[in-house]
């Protein structure tokens, strides 16, 4: 799946500077980022009653007796699943009640693995039509005898419906069950569930589904755990004007209903083995544009007709066959299935969905507008593809056991998606932004001490909302930073060798991550070139059996090095043990002023010395060539100097991924306290000769950090003036080299950087920036129907426009936010509005997030947090939160992985001793209503306000000053 809470890449850039995008020391946005990212939102509705069905006791278990094996979240392991027969009526108009609800069928074939008198199968929201008084039918299958049925009873809390037998099962004998069901299809993104959307003044229902992690059991009766694989037949019985999707090909042509002439049945080939969280069912009008691959593999983009007559799906077209290919041939395994549908919808929750077969995502990863959508929109769809195509194997054809590991899963996906983008756009250098985008992100929240190691102890996760906390940062960002890692030291064509093996090895099963090392470990035997200090376990169980990771300490003059675990508040208590002592192996690449020097592994160690590390009088050297490893390096402060010195007088002498490195690692050693924030700051003096994105992608993100503490303080007049005085060179070079602002850089890297330029430029006064904007602006409110604003530019200009005007400004982009039909024009107008100085446009937007027919509920927590950003908004957003808490919970579920990135988004401000005693009694208010998937980053925003509090108090004075003299 991918991150759910996306920041494009113009607006992440423009938020450095404005306060949208993430902080990169000490605050950080979680991956799910949401993402992504801690799932599905959930309905506070009870589940609808008809006349056609009986109402069935339900036991509340408040306190769980765990003798009883219903009242465990993890399924009992003596019945296992073979196939199902799902059948599924849903009604896209609301019945004599209000509600829109489904109908629908199930039988389930299963085999009994050990003697048990219960059958305990996962249902949630579902009411049954009983047969002889029980709500299933049992049946025992190829001669075997079903016992009797006691009783049948769902326990709402484990979410369970539970068979009591009046005799045992036999081990080894196969059994089916049937049941008829009826739920509503609400709009709560999750299961089986509706989405709304306008075709002009007509608003259109579509039916679609969201399983993961724990909701097909909201769509019928299942054993609704990732290793319960089997094979789906799915049948779908839907009005004839209408298209129905599944996970694979319908067997023929759609034939009538007999019950009702304008109702069609569609009946799907049977799936192969596989989870019931990669199920996907879609009934709607969209159409597709389509081609057939080379390896003979359907490919098909669909989404709402409109969108499909003006182009918006071709991009993706064009590009899935080639991910595609690139990751049968990166897998040594082909494609596993027949065709590859991929779906853009207007309420999904989540960045995309790798549903084997039907990928789902939001309109904005899947659709491109060459007319409108910006170079980070392409790039935004290509690396989503990419990720979900690489489930398609890693994922969907080998599983992992159980949610403690999805790391492995989403970790992997969030590596190799850059590959598969920089497959299909190989001019566009995209596999330098996992750098940013991945490994510096996550450092943020992992340099914490309330972090947490990759792999969870699979006790600790049960509960859907244990297990929605799994897709956060550290699964997404650190996963796919240390498989990176592994991948750099294995090197690229040992790493492709040993997962090639795993996966033919367990294709349609499950697994752990142990089973990887191992095939790992088989491919470094199989050769002489490459050797380790120690196996692949050993190494990388340092990296994700423990949390957080080392900084490396360099003393040029006597070759010592060292590690110790880095923590950004070196004051905080560590109550997590571990049995590696925070040791790591950590594989050392390095760089001298003359090339670059053999690698080097600190094997387990606190400290050793080697030559490699010392240097000579004029010499300098640089640790962790282009970041391949996930660790921080500081040096003595002459190395410091000298690398410094390098800067200013040839800076192309050290790689720019570097550049950005020696930028990011000083401003986190500088907010531990291991180096002077000025020794930080004075690595930022280069910039005024710097031309190349990532290392003013690398500054701004750090500096905006200092923004957050100090834009309600003194220090921010003379920061605004420095950071003027920077960007100013760089703001006329884009000016010349884009025929003034006409055209548009060739380069990714540059057209980005474009970006950072103007809203730099802009948000710290530049006039001749604050005219540019103003009068582009200014040009399409005069027509509004030619927008003379190129899209990579829109997010900027909108932001800072709205910022400098006034209510005109305003209301004609909330105006032209609510007739924006390319969901990517919607978006950037969405978070512009929240760019205003003024207080009562600011609390009127706020309002807006709670009505979901102005702020579509995937949308109103990105939103919420677009406000915060805004130094005018932050305390108004905090107050609607704490006022409207128990509302956002019920209305949009404690499990949206959203609501983590709610409470990291509206809290990174703060850094006052008022600031923490309110959110210690935010704590204390709503401890009845609970967080759901928030709990985790509630305990983090404490600990990053205590930090912040500390961190002020010790530099607001230095910083101050630095500031002032750097200026003039």
């Amino acid at each position: 799946m991918a991150k759910g809470f996306y920041i494009s890449k113009t607006l992440g850039i423009l938020g450095i500077v404005l306060g949208i995008a993430a902080v990169c020391t000490i605050i950080a946005l979680s991956v799910v980022y949401a993402q992504e990212k801690n799932k599905n939102a959930e309905n506070s509705a009870e589940a609808p009653t008809s006349p056609t069905t009986t109402t069935t006791a339900t036991t509340v278990a408040t306190t769980l007796d765990q003798s009883k094996p219903w009242n465990r979240y993890r399924l009992p392991k003596a019945l296992v699943p073979d196939s199902y027969l799902v059948k599924l009526r849903p009604y896209l108009t609301p019945n004599e009640n209000g509600l829109y609800i489904f109908k629908g069928s199930s039988t389930v074939r299963f085999m009994c693995n050990e003697p048990t008198n219960v059958i305990i199968i996962h249902s949630k929201k579902l009411n049954y039509t009983k047969t002889n008084g029980h709500m299933v039918v049992l049946r025992g299958v190829g001669g075997s005898q079903a016992p009797e049925i006691e009783r049948t009873e769902l326990v709402e809390v484990t979410e369970y419906l539970v068979v009591h037998l009046k005799n045992s099962l036999n081990r080894g004998s196969m059994y089916e069950m049937d049941t008829v069901f009826e739920g509503e299809l609400a709009d709560d993104l999750a299961g089986f569930y509706r989405s709304e959307y306008m075709d002009g003044n007509v608003k259109k229902v579509l039916a679609t589904t969201q399983m993961q992690s724990a909701d097909a059991r909201k769509s019928f009766p299942c054993f609704d755990e990732p290793a319960m694989k089997a094979r789906f037949n799915i049948t779908l019985i839907h009005p004839n004007n209408l298209t129905a999707l599944s996970n694979m090909l319908p067997k023929g042509p759609s034939v009538p209903f007999p019950e009702d002439p304008t109702w069609n049945i569609t009946e799907f080939h049977s799936t192969p083995v596989m989870s019931t969280y990669l199920l996907a069912y879609i009934i709607s009008e969209f159409t597709s544009v389509e081609t057939m691959a080379p390896n003979g593999v359907l490919i098909r983009i669909w989404a709402r007709p409109s969108a499909t007559m003006e182009g918006h799906g071709k991009y993706a077209l064009n590009v899935t066959g080639h991910i595609l290919n690139f990751f049968a041939e990166h897998y040594n395994t082909s494609y596993p299935l027949e065709k590859s549908d991929q779906i853009a919808l207007p309420d999904f929750n989540a960045g995309a969905m790798e549903n084997w077969g039907l990928v789902t995502y939001r309109e904005n990863s899947l659709l491109f507008d060459p007319q409108s959508s910006s170079s980070s929109n392409k790039e935004r769809v290509v690396t989503v593809i990419a990720h979900e195509l690489a489930h398609q194997w890693f994922g969907n054809l080998v599983t992992v056991a159980w949610w403690n590991d999805l790391w492995l899963n989403e970790g992997f996906a969030s590596y190799v998606e850059y590959l598969g983008a920089d497959k299909a756009e190989p001019n566009w250098n995209l596999k330098d932004l996992i750098v940013p985008n991945d490994v510096y992100r996550v450092m943020a929240v992992d340099a914490l001490a309330s972090s947490h190691p990759l792999s969870t102890p699979a006790q600790e996760v049960n509960t859907p909302a244990q297990i929605s906390e799994m897709f956060d940062s550290i699964s997404y960002s650190k996963g796919a930073s240390v498989l990176r890692m592994l991948s750099s030291f294995l090197t690229e064509e040992l790493f492709k060798k040993g997962l090639a093996s795993y996966l033919q090895t367990f294709a349609y099963k499950s697994t752990t991550y142990l089973d990887l090392w191992e095939h790992l470990q088989k491919a470094v035997d199989s050769q002489k070139t490459i050797e380790l200090p120690d196996s692949v376990r050993a190494i990388m169980d340092r990296w994700i059996l423990q949390m957080g990771f080392p900084v490396i300490t360099v003393n040029s003059k006597t070759g010592d090095i060292s590690q110790e675990h880095f923590l950004l508040d070196g004051d905080s208590n560590v109550t997590r043990s571990s049995k590696f002592g925070y040791l790591w192996i950590v594989h050392i690449t390095s760089l001298r002023n003359d090339g670059p020097q053999k690698d080097f592994w600190l094997k387990d160690v606190a400290k050793t010395q080697d030559n490699l590390f010392k240097t000579g009088n004029g010499d300098w050297v640089l640790l962790n060539v282009n970041v391949t490893g996930y660790y921080l390096v500081n040096y003595d402060e002459d190395n410091w100097r000298k690398i410094q010195a390098q800067l200013q007088t040839n800076l192309l002498a050290i790689p720019v991924i570097n550049r950005a490195q020696i930028i990011h690692d000083a401003f986190d050693l500088a907010s531990a306290r291991r180096i002077p924030v000025t020794l930080a700051l004075n690595n930022t003096l280069f910039l005024v000769k710097e031309r190349e994105y990532m290392p003013w992608q690398a500054a701004l993100s750090s500096l905006s950090y200092f923004k957050l503490m100090f834009d309600r303080s003194e220090v921010y007049s003379f920061m605004q003036k420095y950071m003027k005085k920077q960007v100013t060179p760089l703001f006329y070079h884009f000016g010349n080299i884009t025929n003034d602002w006409n055209e548009r850089p060739e380069n990714l890297m540059d057209q980005y950087n474009e970006v950072n330029a103007i809203s730099t430029a802009c948000s710290n006064g530049l006039p001749e920036c604050e005219r540019l904007v103003s009068n582009l602006f200014s040009q399409w409110m005069k027509d509004p129907n030619n927008n003379p604003i190129h899209p990579n530019l829109r997010s900027t200009v909108y932001c800072n426009a709205i910022a400098q005007g006034g209510v005109a400004e305003w209301d004609f982009a909330w105006d032209q936010f609510q007739k924006a039909t390319l969901v990517n024009e919607a978006d950037k107008l969405r978070a512009a509005l929240a760019c205003s100085k003024e207080v009562w446009i600011l609390n009127r937007y706020l309002s807006y997030t709670l009505n979901p027919k102005y702020i579509r509920k995937q949308d109103a927590t990105s939103t919420i947090i677009s406000i915060s950003s805004n130094v005018v908004g932050q305390t108004l957003a905090w107050d609607f939160i704490q006022s409207n808490w128990k509302k956002l919970f019920e209305d949009y579920g404690g499990g949206s992985f959203s609501f983590s990135n709610l409470i990291q988004g509206v809290t990174r401000r703060f850094s006052s001793e008022y600031e923490l005693q309110q959110l210690e009694q935010f704590k204390k208010n709503n401890m009845d209503t609970g967080f759901g998937s928030a709990t985790r980053a509630l305990e983090q925003a404490l600990e990053k306000t205590k930090a912040n509090i500390k961190w002020v108090k010790e530099n607001k004075e230095a910083v101050y000053s630095w500031f002032k003299d750097n200026s003039k």
